[in-house]
């Protein structure tokens, strides 16, 4: 599990084809300090699996080796990297860490594109505050998004400002801007989605609930024949009949 708050922004060193997946390198000083065999670092939020032997690791370069199998490659924008490419990079939360971002598994559920960016106000020194940056949003994930709920874009926790049908904004600090890739981001650029797990369990658990077994209850068809009781209505008579002759009822 991961947090979406990055811990470095990283690069890609070289990319190496082996049939339909791929070996890819990277450079990222801070994730590599301890890294073991085995590990698990988000790479534009993508989870992969450090696979250097001890030896090299030992070596102390700043950089580690994972594999993407085609199924990542597919599902997720890690194919269209280059060397030379800069990439956000989160090493496993530790439990007891503090959870900064929220719960963020390194799955992608889908890729969006940056529609626009909209700068915000400035300071005294001409220093962009913060910035609007609306992406489209595949109909497949809409649902799990709500108004001030989280989404990680390309591995950043976010806090959704609109949810739309077909597109949502967040809102950067100059930290997020300065420190993640999506600073540099261009209009059309893609980006790895991944919605609040949380929302796909309550889904799912609402999906799979059943109604209590009741027990058998009898036809109710045959009491159809109580309609015989508007017959009474003729009872109706017997009131004009008394008032004609004046009897009390």
């Amino acid at each position: 599990m991961f947090t979406g708050i990055i811990e470095e922004l990283g690069e890609v060193v070289s990319i190496e084809e082996i049939g339909d997946s791929s070996r890819i390198r990277l450079r990222g000083p801070v994730v590599c300090s301890g890294a073991r065999h085995g590990d698990s670092i988000a790479v534009n939020g993508v989870c992969l699996t450090v696979v250097d032997t001890p030896e090299q690791l030992a070596a102390d370069t700043g950089e580690f080796s994972a594999d993407v199998m085609a199924e990542t490659l597919h599902r997720s924008s890690l194919g269209e990297l280059a060397p030379g490419s800069p990439v956000n990079l989160e090493r496993a939360m530790a439990l007891g860490d503090r959870l900064g971002g929220h719960l963020v598994q390194g799955h992608v559920d889908a890729t969006g594109r940056l529609l626009a960016r909209e700068p915000g106000e400035r300071d005294a020194a001409g220093e962009l505050r913060w910035e609007v940056l609306r992406f489209s949003l595949p109909e497949t994930i809409s649902r799990y998004l709500v108004e001030k709920g989280s989404i990680t874009v390309d591995g950043v926790s976010l806090t959704v400002v609109e949810a739309a049908r077909d597109s949502f904004t967040v809102s950067l600090i100059p930290a997020t801007l300065a420190l993640t890739t999506l600073g540099a981001k261009t209009v059309g650029a893609s980006v790895n989605l991944e919605v609040d797990v949380l929302a796909k369990y309550v889904e799912r658990l609402l999906e799979s609930r059943t109604l209590p077994n009741l027990p058998n209850l009898p036809n109710l068809n045959g009491l159809n024949g109580l309609n015989g009781l508007n017959g009474l209505n003729g009872l109706n008579d017997l009131d004009t009949a008394n008032e004609t002759t004046g009897e009390s009822k």
